[in-house]
């Protein structure tokens, strides 16, 4: 019984999404630094369906820097975020919007740091946010990645 309210569930909000248009959001590849596994070619930097707007998890390396000089959690998390507003901002809508996000982190002994850049950006109302200690990313010189989902503007693009 549980399944099957769980299925009509799902449908019920699956339902308006199948029914609109998938728009690609970004330029490819989104990200100079990925590697391995998630190479840039094989993903979307950001996806709209209706008013609902994915942007796939964003290293905070900056263009071209594999090795990761200096580049502290603090900064990492900043460009994360930088990376993910411009995505947002492409696709119509506002860091405001946040609905979701997703914090992978590769040590935890980081994450007050990661925390403090994280706050800055979403200052009011921020999204739900988990925060999922990971062994590697995609890049190794990556301390962070973030994904994000957003709600699109009422009357938006």
């Amino acid at each position: 019984m549980r399944s099957v309210f769980a299925t009509t569930a799902l449908l019920l909000i699956a339902a308006p999404l199948m029914a609109q248009d998938k728009q690609v959001i970004g330029q490819r590849p989104p990200n100079p630094n990925a590697t391995g596994p998630a190479r840039p070619a094989t993903l979307s930097p950001a996806i709209r369906v209706g008013n609902i707007l994915w942007v796939s998890g964003q290293l905070g390396l900056a263009p071209r820097d594999s090795t990761g000089a200096a580049n502290g959690i603090t900064e990492q998390t900043t460009r994360s975020l930088q990376n993910t507003k411009r995505l947002v901002e492409e696709a119509g809508s506002t860091m405001d919007l946040g609905v979701k996000c997703t914090v992978f982190l590769t040590d935890m002994t980081e994450f007050q740091a990661m925390n403090e850049a994280y706050v800055k950006v979403f200052t009011k109302d921020p999204p739900t946010r988990s925060t999922v200690a990971v062994s590697a990313l995609a890049n190794p010189a990556a301390k962070v990645e973030i994904e994000c989902l957003f709600a699109m503007p009422a009357g938006g693009k």
